[in-house]
């Protein structure tokens, strides 16, 4: 089955000024900028479709126990309805499909990457009164219950299988070869979880040049929280200049040149190198 493809141009924009809007936000709903990143990618989810999976969600917090309990209570219960009953989980053929990556898709085919799978986790807990976070371990995305002193981790993409320390330390060292240090536990912030999600699909697009569409709105996106890479509008403008736009792809290189000529003169020469060829590919 292809990959979903995304909505027209008009839809587009209005997808992003909401997304612009609720990244800018006093408080962020999780859920509603996954969904929007949804829509971005998916022409077919409309408002309507936004919310049947804010419904869906509710509906299934309305099945977790009441208050079970401590964190391990918590962990236990959500284990139970969303990896046992529900089977939601993920594997290695997951990180292979966009829809892995969008949250609508991951509540459908009940399948995603642990990011996805995690975000299905906390927006279900967080709905049912659960001291729930995400925790952004290097290369590999969990949930946390609790406080730092009795916190109790769970791998949703393990269908939600309860961590040990010795547990999320190899997860660590697997991904990175590296130690897990205190800092990796901590709870991660909606805006993180919705970079890292942006920056998972920014990922599959590569890999995959003739989805150039994907890398775009994906990095245009990315461009609108508030905190980003500089790095990226140079990123946007060669994606600008591979689909053909050369002006607006010149004139974002020149932009993107001028940021780096305050620290490195020769690289913005490069970028400035780069802006004429594109104009060049015009005549």
């Amino acid at each position: 089955m292809p990959a979903p493809r995304p909505p027209a141009a008009e839809r587009a924009a209005a997808v992003r000024r909401l997304f612009a809007e609720e990244a800018r936000a006093e408080r962020h709903d999780l859920a509603t900028l996954c969904l929007l990143v949804g829509a971005s990618a998916d022409g077919a989810l409309d408002d309507a479709g936004i919310d049947s999976v804010q419904v869906e969600l509710d509906r299934l917090a309305g099945q977790v126990p009441y208050r079970p309990g401590g964190p391990a209570a918590w962990a236990g219960a959500l284990r139970q309805l969303l990896g046992e009953r529900f089977e939601f989980r993920g594997s290695s053929g997951d990180y292979q499909r966009l829809e892995s990556s969008l949250l609508h898709e991951v509540l459908r085919r009940r399948r995603g990457l642990p990011i996805l799978l995690s975000v299905v986790w906390m927006e279900v807990a967080r709905r049912a009164g659960a001291p729930v976070y995400g925790v952004a371990l290097p290369g590999h995305f969990v949930v946390g219950f609790g406080a730092a002193e009795e916190q109790v981790l769970a791998d949703p993409f393990d269908g939600g299988r309860v961590l040990s320390g010795g547990d999320a330390e190899v997860l660590v060292a697997g991904a990175t070869g590296a130690s897990l240090e205190p800092g990796m536990l901590v709870p991660a912030a909606p805006l993180e979880v919705v970079s890292r999600v942006l920056n998972n699909i920014r990922a599959w697009a590569a890999a995959r040049p003739e989805r150039s569409d994907v890398a775009l709105w994906a990095v245009e996106l990315a461009l609108v929280l508030p905190s980003h890479a500089a790095r990226l509008r140079y990123e946007r403008a060669q994606l600008l200049v591979q689909r053909g736009d050369f002006l607006t792809g010149a004139a974002e290189l020149d932009a993107y040149a001028e940021v780096v000529a305050v620290v490195d003169e020769p690289a913005a020469d490069r970028v400035r190198g780069q802006a004429h060829s594109a104009r060049a590919m015009l005549n």
